[in-house]
């Protein structure tokens, strides 16, 4: 199984989400890495284990106060091997880095908009995206896998840093329902444990923020899964 360790960008540092509620995020200050500068967190879960991929929260974009565009470039530019999965909101096709992906989340889409995905030619990560009272913006995205590309997050918001453990119900109706998509697991993932039960339902990528920085999965685990 792949892991992807998440990072979460508020206001300049490196913030630790909790269930959705991102006006209460706090700067990380965890056993993985002492600072909230981006730079050394990624050079943290570098040190924890080889990983290729990186996901980025803008979340001053996400929510329309500001973004860090700057930062963000400056970031792919000093780890060019790594490939960075970033999320900053509503995005329109550019001529992105080349180790940028972007990835559109449904809460900043709308039914009026969501056809301009299709721009994108499949070269993006499409984020589902559940609040604890369901799914958050563009309804059709939910029900219309023609707008889908290879890879989609299924990401429950409201279990991020909850220690509560991943959606398995929603993960497991999703393999089921589309048995050719690559679904990829957001939010509660604790242990060990929680990688196998998702990957008994088929997915085969995880994204990770807490049980990394806590230090509840290791590199032996990763290495395991």
């Amino acid at each position: 199984m792949k892991i992807i360790p998440v990072i979460d960008l508020k206001d300049g540092v490196v913030v630790h989400a909790r269930q959705g509620l991102r006006d209460q995020y706090q700067p990380i200050n965890t056993k993985l890495c002492r600072s909230s500068d981006i730079y050394q967190v990624i050079e943290a879960f570098l040190a924890e284990y080889d990983f290729n991929t990186v996901y980025i929260a803008d979340l001053n974009a996400i929510t329309q106060e500001g973004d860090h565009a700057d930062l963000i470039n400056e970031v792919l530019a000093f780890f060019p091997h790594i490939q960075f999965w970033v999320d900053k909101g509503y995005q329109r096709l550019i001529n992105y880095p080349h180790n940028y992906l972007p990835v559109l989340g449904s809460e900043c889409y709308n039914d009026e908009n969501v056809l301009e995905l299709k721009a994108f030619n499949d070269r993006f990560i499409l984020s589902l995206d559940y609040s604890m009272s369901g799914e958050l913006g563009a309804k059709s995205l939910f029900s219309n896998p023609d707008l889908w590309p290879a890879s989609i997050i299924i990401m429950t918001l409201s279990r991020v840093g909850s220690h509560q453990g991943p959606d398995l119900a929603k993960l497991n109706e999703f393999c089921k329902r589309y048995p050719d998509k690559l679904f990829i697991a957001a939010g509660g993932i604790r242990n060990i444990d929680d990688l196998y039960a998702i990957k008994r339902l088929g997915v085969k990528q995880a994204l990770i923020a807490s049980a990394l920085h806590s230090g509840a999965i290791s590199r032996v685990d990763i290495e395991t899964i």
